[in-house]
């Protein structure tokens, strides 16, 4: 380990790791499966994770497009549109002209995608609840407030040459171009 990386800096980066690993347990995602029938095809991690950044943008915050998706995920918009295409095939999604610009989508849940995301909300909260079940109450409430507050922060991090530099995960093809 590097010797001027906090250990505690390491204690996160592991439990970072492991909520990940956690949304994509074969277990999990077959009760959600089970829960959310939605016939001959399986939900896809894919699907739910569009569902949540439709859902996500949704709320008041005007027209919500295939760019958007990619923003609300942060991944290339040539893989969003593939995203939502099997989001869509699977009838969680559906997709009309943008009334805002009809060269654009328009993305909306439908009946199926809005019954998947309550479902899928309620599960994974029931599950949290049990993880910290036996925390008292300002345990959990520190908790949720911390972990909102890193996750606000690594969403927010900058991601421009410099910034990527400034912590070392410059872009190999950024280095080659250097040389």
């Amino acid at each position: 380990m590097n010797p001027h990386i906090d250990p505690s800096v390491a204690e996160i980066e592991r439990a970072a790791f492991q909520l990940r690993r956690l949304w994509a347990k074969p277990h999990l995602l077959q009760r959600l499966r089970e829960r959310c029938g939605s016939g001959e095809r399986p939900i896809q991690l894919s699907s739910l994770l569009v569902i949540h950044a439709i859902a996500g943008q949704d709320a008041g915050q005007g027209d919500v497009t295939v760019g958007a998706v990619a923003d609300f995920l942060d991944i290339d918009p040539s893989t969003a549109s593939r995203l939502v295409g099997h989001a869509t095939d699977a009838g969680f999604v559906s997709r009309t002209s943008s009334p805002v610009d009809a060269r654009r989508a328009h993305l909306r849940l439908t009946e199926a995608g809005d019954r998947v995301r309550a479902l899928t909300d309620e599960l994974r909260r029931r599950f949290i609840a049990q993880l910290v079940a036996d925390w008292p109450e300002e345990d959990r409430r520190m908790f949720a407030h911390l972990l909102g507050r890193f996750a606000e922060a690594a969403a927010n991090f900058p991601t421009d040459t410099a910034a990527m530099k400034a912590v070392g995960l410059e872009v190999e093809a950024a280095r080659r171009h250097d040389e």
